[in-house]
């Protein structure tokens, strides 16, 4: 190697001599060696004179003479080599010799060789030597007997342990689980089966706290094969091992072996709440919810975790799909009963806020779930109606603080408080019950309370842009006169509206859809401005009016309680000029003065005491059974109105009017074609789908660019001038 850079060194010396001699007889002509010696350290000498390149010549010519003599030394250097690789060789034979006889003199020596430096003993050739014997020896020839990398090898140790001595779940590792846990008599596959979906949440959602996992869960498809063995086969599991049977209530924390699985079943219960309160999908909130449903009983046993549980199923129930929540209310329903002295006052205050949290608005969308969760929260305060009076008296109490606020400083702030959605809901919800509860004691003392908020309710703001309110709360209050036979002085309110409003005010607007009071508490100034608006109020008012006419149909006092209503009703007729709205509510007022007959002649007949109220109350309830005149025109019409809104909710109407075109094909002959045309005359080229361009003459409108003659009656009847003739023409392309 030193020779080749020796002679690398003298090439280029050689060729720096030449190139600067040339460049010294054509130095303007050369630009590139200009440049070069411009920035050699000799470029101010420019013009030094040419005795000094000479000087410089000659010494590059004793250096290359040098060189030549070093070159001719190591070829002769070479030569020697080559005698010394003889005499290698025969030390490499000489060597292998005596590492032989150390294996007869010393095997102690040549084993401890053998186990810490095996290169020793098998000498070879020098790095040099090496290279040159695999040039000659060619390209290398791998061994047949390879194996194939597979994907299992990945999860292999490296010092090649079988996989089972791994933490990692297979399928195959959960199968061999599934069948274990159906035999196994003892908490060993249980305490496994809660391990491996500890760990499957952990690849989720890792934990600090925790150290590392005893299983390795990897994959989304063993992820799912835990869970799913977990929902299947561990409920089962524990109840064999306790020794409960499907239907007994028995607490676990009862049984003997239940100190065993005590962790195990904590631990379980923890993991659970964390997996239900990170899946989003319904499908899989669904299959947990009925799992913990299944395990609900053992929760009794463990009151801390219960709580936990209760706080996220009270938070689906509020805001989850509508089968989701359904599950979610039942697991809440069993959890509580299962220990209802602990749980039962938290429960109600919690689902209370949820309720009222999620009923601040009101759609067509969000109507469904408020009212399956008010039905549900009515369900879970009858529980314990001793526990359910103390919290309905304080709620109602606080509407009640907020209805007197908003009458004593009648600010804006303060009404808004009273009339929006969470207010009326709040209303609904303790109407619902304390209809619920009529037949039981312990709420009776609620209702006066609660109707005397309503009547306020009403009374704070009677103005039209908040009718849709108005009817909201009188229907509560109609509600609660029916159930708890409590007489509520409802119909003022209803008729009051007849004489407040000027229904013969024309409208502004006209609405292409009907108004429906249901999700409206209060009308825009274009709303009160609409038609649709005055339809729906009349529609309103004649149902309100037939619904709560109807509970008192029966009642002995009916025609005094009627007389009001009839004579505003009569004043409202004479002062009503729109036909439709005036013919409804005739039709009311003849039914209401019909039944007002119908008991003036059933009084006729019996003499009755004032005094004596058990003989009035056998009276009426006879009166009811034998039907009144306006009870059985309310049951027809009730059928009618509820099939009416069933179409509305499926708009079967819509569907009904759209009807696909057919083509039908008619036999005719020949000459019954040449009898029709005779008849019908001649055949209209563009017939008109429209009814106005029915008739025989069409007049034209005047255009921009018409002219005086343009409208002249045009009859589309007269035959066509057969003299002029057709002319076709070819479409250019460019005409377009």
């Amino acid at each position: 190697m030193k020779m080749v850079k020796k002679t690398v060194s003298t090439k280029k010396k050689l060729n720096l001599s030449k190139n600067k001699k040339k460049s010294n007889k054509n130095p303007k002509n050369d630009s590139k060696y200009a440049t070069i010696f411009e920035d050699d350290e000799f470029s101010d000498q420019k013009d030094s004179e040419p005795s000094d390149v000479e000087d410089l010549n000659a010494e590059l010519e004793k250096e290359d003479e040098s060189d030549n003599d070093n070159i001719e030394k190591e070829s002769d250097e070479e030569v020697d080599d080559q005698e010394i690789s003889v005499e290698t060789e025969d030390d490499i034979e000489k060597h292998k010799q005596s590492l032989a006889k150390l294996k007869q003199t010393d095997p102690e020596f040549y084993k401890f060789l053998e186990e810490n430096d095996k290169k020793l003993l098998k000498f070879n050739l020098s790095d040099e030597e090496s290279e040159g014997d695999d040039e000659s020896q060619g390209v290398h020839v791998p061994d047949g007997n390879l194996e194939v990398a597979s994907d299992e090898s990945d999860f292999e140790d490296v010092d090649g342990e079988d996989s089972k001595e791994s933490n990692a779940i297979t399928l195959k590792l959960l199968r061999k689980w599934q069948n274990d846990i159906r035999t196994d008599k003892t908490n060993k596959t249980l305490n496994i089966l809660a391990q491996a979906l500890h760990a499957a949440l952990l690849r989720v959602s890792p934990d600090d706290n925790d150290g590392a996992p005893t299983f390795k869960v990897e994959g989304s498809a063993v992820f799912n094969a835990v869970v799913q063995l977990c929902v299947l086969e561990f409920g089962p599991a524990v109840r064999r091992f306790l020794g409960l049977s499907p239907g007994s209530k028995q607490h676990p924390h009862k049984c003997k072996k239940f100190i065993k699985i005590k962790k195990i079943l904590k631990s379980y219960f923890d993991d659970l709440l964390k997996l239900l309160s990170g899946v989003a999908s319904a499908n899989i909130q669904t299959v947990l919810l009925k799992h913990l449903h299944f395990m609900s009983s053992m929760l009794a046993s463990f009151p801390h975790s219960s709580k936990s549980i209760l706080k996220q199923l009270i938070k689906i129930w509020g805001t989850a799909d509508e089968g989701v929540r359904v599950i979610a209310f039942f697991c809440i329903l069993r959890i509580t009963r299962n220990d209802q002295a602990s749980h039962l006052n938290t429960v109600l205050k919690s689902m209370y806020m949820t309720y009222v949290k999620n009923s601040k608005f009101v759609s067509t969308s969000t109507l469904a779930s408020i009212n399956f969760m008010r039905r549900s929260l009515v369900e879970m305060f009858a529980l314990d109606l001793n526990e359910a009076y103390q919290h309905v008296f304080l709620y109602i109490r606080q509407l009640a603080i907020h209805l007197r606020n908003a009458i004593t400083t009648n600010k804006k702030e303060n009404i808004q408080a009273v009339y929006n959605w969470q207010y009326v809901n709040s209303l609904k919800l303790w109407g619902n019950l304390l209809c619920v509860t009529c037949n039981k004691p312990q709420l009776q003392q609620l209702v006066y309370p609660l109707v005397q908020v309503c009547l306020g309710t009403l009374k704070l703001v009677p103005t039209a842009q908040y009718y849709p309110l108005r009817f909201h709360v009188t229907q509560i209050l109609m509600e609660l006169s029916r159930d708890v036979d409590v007489f509520i002085p409802v119909l003022p309110f209803i008729v009051d509206v007849l004489n407040s409003y000027d229904f013969n005010k024309k409208h502004q607007r006209v609405s292409m859809k009907p108004l429906h009071f249901t999700c409206l508490l209060r009308l825009s100034k274009s709303q009160l401005g609409e038609n649709g608006f005055k339809d729906t109020l009349i529609d309103t008012i004649y149902s309100q009016l037939l619904d709560y006419m109807t509970q008192q149909s029966h009642s002995i006092s009916f025609p005094e309680l009627s007389f009001i209503c009839r004579v505003q009703m009569k004043e409202f007729l004479k002062k009503c000029k729109n036909a439709n709205y005036s013919r409804k509510m005739k039709q009311v007022l003849e039914k209401i003065e019909q039944n007002a007959q119908f008991i003036e002649n059933e009084r006729k007949k019996v003499t009755l005491s004032l005094k004596d109220f058990k003989q009035i109350e056998g009276w009426e309830s006879q009166v009811r059974n034998k039907g009144t005149p306006l009870s059985i025109y309310h049951e027809s019409w009730s059928k009618m109105r509820n099939q009416k809104k069933r179409k509305e909710i499926t708009n079967n109407e819509e569907l009904g009017d759209y009807k696909l075109p057919t083509l039908k094909k008619s036999k005719v002959s020949s000459g019954e074609l040449s009898e029709k045309k005779k008849k019908e005359g001649p055949v209209e080229l563009f017939p008109s789908d429209s009814e106005e361009e029915e008739e025989v003459g069409i007049k034209r409108k005047r255009g921009k660019r018409g002219g005086k003659n343009i409208n002249k009656v045009m009859n589309f009847n007269e035959p066509i001038n057969s003299t002029q003739e057709d002319i076709v023409e070819d479409i250019d392309v460019n005409d377009w």
